[in-house]
């Protein structure tokens, strides 16, 4: 179980990723933009909106980088659980960027902006999108203090972060061939049900968006709460406690935010986002007023 550790959560096979995942997305755009091209001759026919303008072509490569962010996740998991929530909230803003790059091209340039729904819908993505990384500007901000407040432990604190860290480690090995399944699995139900005739087969997936990240955000509440009842063994204090459960209601509001559209599924996301950011910030001050006293 060392050496399998020591692989998938070493640097080395990081940088590796990264480069294989940048070489897809590079690939898959150049394929995206031929697709366009030759439905727009009338040589492939292909009914959807990704296939509609060049500018949507960035969505397919998004995707891919989209991966390589929920690599990244596993990979600091071991690190910090406010690191390991703070890729979750990069993840959903990458998701929310996706779709607008997904919308943009089909935009009706109309006076009657604000009552046209893909309008309204692009609209409240711009503005998600810079509310989202303020956020997680700030988020990463208070993470720092953070940081710096932590460096100093006492011998039987680095003992139980250690033992925990470990853990985390594995849970972490774990998740990787699970992450492989479950994507593997979400793209061919999506495939599969691309080919039927029957319609509802294909309202399931009438949200191209939703595709595996619905099914890996309930992951993630899963390993979110695996973490805070472990975490009981190690951290006894109150605010550790408050703040880990608070992450965890951060991603079930991410969670929930995909079974809803329009500015709800908006909103969802933001509250997720804003809810987390102001979990680490009591956390943090309530730390320093308790190691004050």
């Amino acid at each position: 179980m060392k050496n399998i550790l020591d692989i998938f959560l070493s640097e080395k096979f990081r940088e590796r990723t990264e480069r294989i995942a940048i070489g897809i997305a590079i690939l898959s755009f150049l394929v995206h933009l031929l697709v366009i091209f030759l439905v727009s001759k009338n040589i492939l026919h292909i009914d959807s909106k990704l296939t509609a303008s060049p500018i949507s072509a960035v969505y397919t490569p998004f995707s891919f980088i989209l991966v390589y962010e929920v690599f990244l996740l596993v990979f600091y998991l071991p690190r910090s659980i406010s690191s390991y929530i703070g890729k979750q909230y990069e993840i959903i803003t990458l998701i929310v960027i996706r779709r607008i790059f997904k919308d943009i091209g089909n935009l009706e340039m109309s006076s009657n902006w604000f009552n046209l729904e893909s309008d309204l819908r692009f609209t409240y993505d711009m503005a998600t999108a810079l509310i989202l990384f303020f956020l997680i500007l700030k988020f990463y901000q208070n993470l720092r203090r953070q940081g710096e407040e932590d460096s100093a432990k006492t011998p039987d604190k680095q003992d139980r972060v250690k033992q925990f860290i470990h853990l985390k480690r594995t849970i972490a090995t774990v998740l990787i061939p699970v992450l492989i399944v479950l994507a593997i699995y979400s793209f061919s139900s999506w495939m599969y049900a691309s080919t039927q005739d029957n319609w509802s087969h294909i309202s399931a997936f009438k949200n191209i968006n939703n595709i595996f990240f619905e099914d890996f955000f309930m992951l993630l509440i899963i390993i979110d709460v695996i973490l805070l009842l472990f975490s009981l063994f190690y951290f006894d204090t109150f605010h550790t406690i408050i703040r880990n459960s608070g992450f965890v209601i951060s991603t079930i509001l991410i969670k929930l935010s995909f079974s809803v559209e329009g500015v709800i599924n908006n909103a969802l996301i933001v509250a997720a986002v804003v809810f987390g950011y102001l979990i680490l910030l009591i956390h943090n001050s309530y730390k320093k007023n308790t190691a004050l006293n």
